[in-house]
């Protein structure tokens, strides 16, 4: 027999055991329910109703009574307190005051038992509910709880099947609540019959309508009118407190929040819009911002409006400009009409609100439309060398670091430190866009004067640096007028031009290398790369040019010129010209400055006769 079989045997023996006349049993102390306790022990019940309406009230105080009976009829039980919490999902015990005490109160040891009606009452949510019931069922002295309609009590070592076959049932009832609450609501709002909450300058007539109150709706216009005269969010909050205006639950501290929100409800220009917010997740009911992930319905002209719809839409413009940095003024497109820089129009790096299509119109105004078909062909004079066959080599293949050169991202644009002295270190500029040639221009100017001013380099130990120029919220409007990839950075080399005291930098955008991070490349090997890459290092980005770049060294001779003499043959350079106002399809009838002076004084001069 070899060692394997024999260790088998020498197993099957051993387990063969004893005769149980030689062995004795010391008898397990009998588990008793806490129900049939001969100790006294503490009982608390657990009452919760879904709403707070009036007709849940008698429900929440039967639930109050029942148990109140139920603990004292029972000699064994302390009665120590009925946790109930009215109007409370059941979803979520984050938000049920009296729960979390309760539980509290368990781990505490001032529970050993906790009665309630059934599964659903305690919690919807199933992982909420089992986790909370073993972590009090594993204390060291244990609390257990017993559901009276399911039969269930934790102290039963087989409860959690059952237990969890019941939270299961109550969280998707939960659920198909949810879904039938949705399609209820959807259909209301497709009917044109949308909820009408408390709001700041309305109150309800006996079919719910909204019709204005005349005292509130001062202080909404004040609101409205301070914002478009340049006034912050904060600023407005406190001129509110100083004149003790009331919000709509009669408080007087105002706060950015509340004024933000009611600039942003649409409801003051007479329209409404429903469902703008939707809460994906039955189980927290956290609620995100629409965008586009549930139908919305609204309503043009709903009721009576307190600020014009233009006034509503410009406040709107401001405060997502806001965003980005811009305070004050109302956006306006301005284009030069004249000069070198006809055709270009100026850009302000935090303007969000307009559109490629805006930019292209602005530019085109400028133009007649001789001057947009203008062609202008520059060939060999007679007795001239013939150039025709020759090209000028592009700036982007000489690896230089003296270039005066930009570099866009969608978020920011740097300009290199030659730009800098090409114009004697110039604090401020202007950058200028004509879209219709795909052309940008730099120039100097004086930030107390031009609105859209921008620093472009920053001192730092004593060592002039380029500083990054934020413009997240033009510069998505740049790639799309470009048609450029957001996902890479695109750098252009620059022409310094000069003439007499005039000074610009030209860049044409369609002259661009793309610079692409090595570390979001994933290359297909099988795939051919879609244009020639460079790169100095394994870190650097990738130096990507066009694929047409492949066949030419730059432009033909000849037709550079001609780019040239259309760019920059005007006598007069009139490098100063200011922009002129471009009306776009954008542009809004809103109220003017001094309007809105008059509505700000005359609204004050009406409160203040009031509190006097």
């Amino acid at each position: 027999m070899n060692s394997a079989e024999h260790q088998k045997d020498k197993i099957r023996e051993r387990y063969k055991g004893l005769a149980e006349e030689e062995l004795f049993c010391i008898p397990a102390k009998e588990q008793k329910s806490v129900f049939h306790s001969a100790n006294i022990i503490n009982v608390a019940a657990y009452a919760r109703v879904s709403t707070d309406g009036i007709n849940q009230t008698s429900s929440y105080e039967l639930q109050r009574n029942y148990y109140t009976d139920y603990i004292n009829k029972n000699a064994n039980w302390r009665f120590v307190g009925i946790y109930a919490d009215e109007g409370i999902t059941g979803t979520q015990y984050i938000h049920r005051e009296e729960f979390i005490k309760m539980i509290d109160d368990a781990k505490a040891d001032k529970i050993d038992l906790i009665v309630t009606k059934s599964v659903s009452r305690f919690a919807r949510n199933t992982v909420d509910c089992i986790g909370i019931i073993r972590e009090l069922r594993n204390k060291k002295k244990p609390t257990y709880i017993y559901f009276e309609t399911e039969g269930i009590n934790t102290q039963d070592d087989n409860y959690e099947m059952a237990l969890s076959f019941c939270a299961t049932i109550a969280q998707e009832e939960s659920h198909m609540k949810s879904n039938i609450m949705n399609s209820s609501i959807e259909m209301r709002f497709k009917r044109g019959i949308f909820l009408t909450p408390p709001l700041l300058g309305y109150d309800k007539d006996e079919n719910g309508n909204l019709v204005i109150n005349e005292e509130e709706s001062k202080t909404v216009k004040l609101i409205f009118y301070l914002y478009l005269s340049g006034s912050s969010t904060q600023q407005i909050a406190n001129t509110l407190m100083e004149y003790g205006r009331l919000t709509k639950k009669g408080n007087t501290k105002w706060s950015q929040s509340t004024v933000l929100q009611i600039l942003q409800n649409e409801r003051h220009c007479g329209d409404i819009i429903a469902r703008k917010t939707w809460t994906p997740n039955y189980l927290d009911h956290k609620s995100k911002k629409n965008k586009n992930d549930r139908n919305m319905h609204g309503r043009r002209d709903n009721h009576e409006a307190i600020i014009s719809r233009d006034d509503f839409l410009a406040v709107q413009k401001i405060i997502k400009n806001s965003k980005y940095g811009h305070k004050g003024f109302l956006p306006e497109l301005k284009v030069i009409n004249d000069g070198v820089l006809k055709g270009f129009v100026s850009i302000n790096t935090s303007w969000a609100n307009f559109t490629p299509e805006d930019y292209i119109t602005a530019s085109l105004s400028a133009y007649s439309s001789e001057e947009i078909d203008d062609v202008i062909e520059i060939n060999a004079q007679k007795g001239e060398f013939d150039y025709r066959k020759f090209e000028i080599v592009r700036n982007q293949y000489v690896n230089s670091l003296n270039q005066v050169s930009v570099t866009f991202t969608p978020e920011k644009v740097f300009f290199s430190t030659e730009c800098f002295k090409k114009f004697n270190y110039t604090p401020y500029i202007e950058m200028l866009i004509n879209p219709t040639k795909n052309l940008l221009a730099v120039r100097n100017v004086d930030n107390t004067k031009c609105r859209n001013a921008i620093k472009w380099f920053r001192y730092s130990k004593n060592k002039i640096n380029t500083r990054p120029i934020p413009g997240t919220a033009f510069l998505s409007t740049l790639y799309e007028i470009l048609d450029w990839d957001l996902e890479n950075k695109y750098k252009i080399i620059g022409q310094a031009k000069s003439r007499n005291e005039d000074f610009l930098i030209l860049f044409d955008l369609t002259e661009t290398s793309v610079l692409i991070s090595q570390s979001s490349i994933r290359i297909n090997h099988t795939e051919i790369p879609k244009c020639p890459l460079t790169t100095s290092g394994p870190k650097k980005d990738l130096v990507a040019y066009p694929k047409v770049w492949g066949n030419s060294f730059g432009k033909q001779y000849y037709e550079q010129q001609a780019l040239k003499q259309r760019t920059l043959a005007n006598k007069d350079w009139k490098i100063t010209q200011e922009g002129i106002k471009v009306e776009t399809h954008t542009e809004l009838n809103t109220t003017s400055p001094e309007q809105v002076f008059n509505h700000i004084e005359k609204i004050k001069r009406e409160i203040q006769k009031e509190v006097e």
